[in-house]
């Protein structure tokens, strides 16, 4: 083995950008089957006696998080690979999911409001795509 293939190093950049949301994915997982293990007998017996979903919970800010972050997730990649290797699919998506979330929070949707969240909307993606694509030469979806 030579001094060079010991300092070398090769990136596969189709798919170097998996490599972080695979650990992620792992991780959350392990603790997943943690949880079953530790508590599943505690959380079957739960609603196993009755009404076990929150009382007073506001199903419209609920489901309608969980189903924009299920858009999201699914749309940055078909985004992303209209505009491969820019992190565009990010950036694009970011911007309509953080309005409707921010809409979806408000309680008064004034406005001033709505002006705030846009630009909200608008200014945070932005920055962060920026930063990680840019500055940090990152590969985001």
């Amino acid at each position: 083995m030579s001094q060079d293939s010991l300092l070398g190093v090769s990136i596969n950049f189709d798919t170097s950008h998996t490599v972080f949301p695979t650990i992620i994915a792992v991780i959350l997982g392990i603790l997943f089957v943690a949880i079953l293990v530790t508590r599943g007998k505690t959380m079957l017996a739960a609603v196993g006696n009755g009404p076990w979903w929150p009382v007073g919970i506001d199903h419209m800010r609920f489901f309608g998080t969980i189903a924009g972050t299920v858009v999201y997730f699914l749309a940055m990649p078909a985004v992303g690979d209209l505009f491969p290797n820019t992190g565009l699919g990010f950036y694009l998506c970011s911007i309509p999911y953080l309005f409707c979330m921010s809409v979806l929070y408000l309680h008064e949707r004034g406005r001033k409001q709505l002006l705030i969240a846009g630009l909200n909307a608008i200014i945070a993606p932005s920055l962060v795509w920026y930063i990680l694509s840019e500055l940090f030469n990152i590969s985001l979806p």
